[in-house]
C-alpha cells in the first residue's frame, strides 16, 4: 500500500469518526429526553485493489414496528382504564362506603328506626318529626347523588370537546411530518428527529383514540382506528363534537337521531364522508371510547339505580295494597279472586299466582302505555297493557284473556276475576292483589304520599315519555303537606286519633314485605344490572353493584399500567440511550482517532524524509 493511499485510509477513518462522536453527542445529550430513540452511524468498508476505506452512509435510528404498534394499542387500552377509574373514584367518593355516614343503607336504616318509633309513640310530636327529617334527609340525599352523576356526564362532553381539540391538531402536525419525509435532501440526522416527533404524535393520539399505525419505507404513516375508520393517510381527518350542553336523566344517547339528546362524535374523511363515531361503534380505545361509555352506559345506569330507590321508597308509603276476595263460579266450580281494579293508574299493577301441577307461577299485570309481555328478573311474567282511563274492567279481562287462555278471567263494574279451570283442571288461583297509589292523605286510606314527583304523586306513570321513574331521584321531595303539619303521619283519617299506630304500621309491613324488581319494559331490561327484592336489599344491591363496578375498574387499570410499563421498560431497552455504552464507545473512538492520527503523523514524516532525499 502506497504512502497517499495510506493517507487516504487515514483521513476517511478520522471523518468517519468525526461522523460517530458527533452520533454519541447527540444520543448523550438526549439521553434522558422522552421518546428519543438512540441513533448509530451505519458505516462500510470499501475495498479496492490498491487500498481499503470507510465511509458513513446515514445513520440507523433504533425502531421496531412490531414493538411499537403493540405500545400504541397499550397506551389506548391504559388511557380508557384511567379515564374510567378517575370518574368513577370520583362516584365512589359521593356514594360512600355501605354503613358509613350518609350513605344510602345508612339512611334508609335510620328512617326504618324512627318508623319503628313513630309506631311505638305516634302522639309524640319529636317522634313525628324525626320520621319527616330523617325521610327529608334521605330525598336529599338522593337529589345530591343524582346532580353528581349528572355533573360527571356534563364533564365527559367537557373532556370529549378537550380530546377533539387536541386530535385534531395532532393529526394535522402528523400530516406536516408526513409531508416533510418526502424531502430528499434532508439529512439523516434531521430525518431521524422528525422519526421521533412522528412516532410521539402518534402516541400521544393513542391516548386519544384507538390507533393502528402504518410505518411506510419512506418514514411517513398512515393512521386508522382498529374497526378500520381512516384517521390520515392522503390528509388528516377531522373530529367533531357538537355538545347537548346541560345534561339532565332524560338526555340520554338514542341511535335514533330524533330521540339522541347529548352531544355528537362524528369524524369527516379527507374525502369529505362523515361518520358517526359513537352511533358506528367506531371506537376502541382510548378516552374518547371510556367518555362516551361514561356518559351513555355507566353513568346512566348508575342515574337508574337512584331511580329505583327513589321509586321504591315513594312506593312503600303511598301502595294501596288490597287483597282480592275468594270467589267459586257455581255452575263450574271453577275457583279463584276478585279484585277492584277501578282505581289503578297508569304505572299501578295486579299481582297474582297460580300453581301449574304443583309448580307455582307468578303474573304482574302493569298498566302501561307499553305494551310487552316478558319475564322479569325474580322470573315473574309481566304483562303490560293500557287499562284506561279509569280501568275498563272489561277491556282489561278481554286483554288479559287472550294471552292467559288457559285461566278464565273476567271484568265487570270495575272488578276483575280471575278464576281457574276447575277442579279437574291442572290450575289452581293462589293469590290476587292489586297494588294502586294513594293521592289523599286523609282519605281513610293507610297508605299515603310521604315522597312526591314535585308535587304529583308517584305511580311510576308511563303516560308521557320517557315514564315517570326515569330522572325521578332527582325530583323526589317530601309531600308539602307533611311538612306542614305531621300530624298526617298518624293520621289517615278527620277522625282517627293521634295514638293510632295503624298507619306507620302499614308502612313497616310494606317495607319489610314489599318487592321490587328494576325495569319497566324489556328493552329497558337489556344490558342492565337488574334489582330485586325490598328497598333494603335494592339499596345494597346497588352499593354493592357500584362498589364492585369501582373494584373491577381499579384492577383493569393496574393491570394495564403493569403492562404498558412493561412494555415502556422494553422501549428503553431497545431504543434507550445506554450511557456506560455510549462511554465505551467514546472510549473506542478515542482509540481509533489516535490510530488514525498517528498514521498521518508517520506519513507526513515519511513524506518530509523523502523530500529531503531529493
Amino acid at each position: 500500500m502506497g504512502l497517499m493511499s495510506s493517507l487516504s485510509n487515514a483521513v476517511s477513518g478520522l471523518r468517519t469518526n468525526q461522523d460517530a462522536i458527533s452520533v454519541l453527542s447527540r444520543n448523550v445529550s438526549n439521553a434522558g429526553t422522552p421518546g428519543y430513540h438512540r441513533q448509530a452511524l451505519n458505516i462500510v468498508d470499501y475495498n479496492t485493489e490498491n487500498s481499503s476505506y470507510a465511509r458513513t452512509v446515514g445513520v440507523n435510528r433504533a425502531f421496531s414496528q412490531s414493538l411499537q404498534t403493540y405500545y400504541n394499542r397499550q397506551v389506548s387500552d391504559t388511557s380508557a382504564s384511567n379515564v374510567m377509574t378517575r370518574y368513577l373514584s370520583k362516584l365512589d367518593g359521593v356514594l360512600g362506603k355501605p354503613g358509613s355516614a350518609g350513605s344510602l343503607d345508612t339512611l334508609v336504616g335510620s328512617l326504618k328506626n324512627s318508623l319503628h318509633a313513630l309506631a311505638t309513640s305516634p302522639d309524640d310530636y319529636s317522634t313525628r318529626a324525626d320520621v319527616v327529617s330523617h325521610a327529608q334527609t334521605f330525598a336529599n340525599r338522593l337529589n345530591e347523588l343524582s346532580t353528581t352523576v349528572q355533573g360527571l356526564r356534563k364533564d365527559t362532553e367537557t373532556q370529549i370537546q378537550s380530546n377533539v381539540t387536541t386530535a385534531n391538531a395532532m393529526l394535522n402536525s402528523l400530516d406536516e411530518v408526513n409531508k416533510r419525509m418526502l424531502d430528499l435532501g434532508m439529512t439523516d440526522t434531521a430525518r431521524a428527529s422528525l422519526m421521533d416527533q412522528r412516532d410521539r404524535l402518534v402516541a400521544g393520539l393513542a391516548e386519544i383514540i384507538d390507533v393502528q399505525a402504518d410505518y411506510r419505507p419512506d418514514g411517513s404513516v398512515a393512521l386508522m382506528t382498529r374497526s378500520g375508520v381512516g384517521l390520515l393517510d392522503n390528509g388528516p381527518s377531522s373530529f367533531n363534537f357538537v355538545t347537548a350542553g346541560a345534561l339532565s336523566p332524560t338526555t340520554q344517547a338514542s341511535i335514533d337521531p330524533e330521540l339522541n339528546k347529548v352531544g355528537i362524535l362524528t369524524l369527516t374523511t379527507p374525502s369529505g364522508l362523515t361518520i358517526d363515531l359513537v352511533k358506528q361503534g367506531v371506537l376502541g380505545g382510548g378516552e374518547l371510547a371510556a367518555l362516551v361509555e361514561l356518559r351513555d352506559k355507566t353513568l346512566v345506569e348508575t342515574q337508574n339505580q337512584l331511580d329505583e330507590i327513589a321509586a321504591s321508597v315513594a312506593s312503600v308509603f303511598s301502595t294501596i295494597t288490597a287483597e282480592g276476595r275468594p270467589v267459586t263460579q257455581q255452575a263450574t266450580q271453577a275457583s279463584g279472586f276478585v279484585a277492584d281494579i277501578s282505581h289503578l293508574k297508569s304505572g299501578n299493577d295486579i299481582l297474582f299466582r297460580y300453581s301449574e301441577n304443583g309448580e307455582e307461577q307468578r303474573v304482574r299485570v302493569v298498566n302501561s302505555t307499553v305494551n310487552e309481555d316478558y319475564v322479569d328478573a325474580s322470573g315473574q311474567r309481566v304483562v303490560s297493557f293500557n287499562f284506561g282511563s279509569p280501568p275498563d274492567a272489561g277491556q282489561v279481562a278481554s286483554t288479559l284473556q287472550s294471552r292467559l287462555s288457559f285461566l278464565q278471567i273476567s271484568g265487570t263494574d270495575g272488578n276483575l276475576q280471575i278464576l281457574d279451570d276447575g277442579p279437574e283442571g291442572t290450575r289452581d288461583i293462589t293469590a290476587l292483589t292489586t297494588r294502586g297509589t294513594a293521592t289523599g292523605m286523609q282519605q281513610g286510606e293507610l297508605a299515603f304520599s310521604l315522597f312526591t314527583d314535585g308535587a304529583k304523586p308517584y305511580s311510576g306513570s308511563t303516560e308521557y315519555k320517557p315514564g315517570q321513574i326515569v330522572g325521578f331521584a332527582s325530583r323526589i321531595t317530601i309531600n308539602a303537606d307533611v311538612l306542614s303539619d305531621n300530624r298526617l303521619l298518624v293520621q289517615y283519617d278527620l277522625d282517627s286519633p293521634l295514638g293510632d299506630a295503624s298507619r306507620p304500621e302499614y308502612v313497616l309491613k310494606q317495607l319489610q314485605g314489599m318487592s321490587f324488581v328494576s325495569g319497566t319494559t324489556a328493552a329497558s331490561n337489556y344490558g342492565r344490572h337488574q334489582l330485586n327484592g325490598s328497598l333494603e336489599q335494592i339499596v345494597g344491591q346497588v352499593l354493592n353493584f357500584q362498589g364492585s363496578t369501582i373494584g373491577n375498574a381499579q384492577r383493569v387499570s393496574d393491570h394495564r399500567q403493569l403492562t404498558l410499563d412493561t412494555i415502556s421498560e422494553q422501549m428503553d431497552a431497545d431504543y434507550g440511550v445506554d450511557m456506560d455504552e455510549e462511554m465505551a464507545r467514546l472510549t473506542q473512538l478515542q482509540s481509533t482517532y489516535a490510530a488514525n492520527a498517528r498514521v498521518m503523523s508517520v506519513v507526513q514524516e515519511l513524506l518530509d524524509t523523502l523530500m529531503q532525499a531529493v
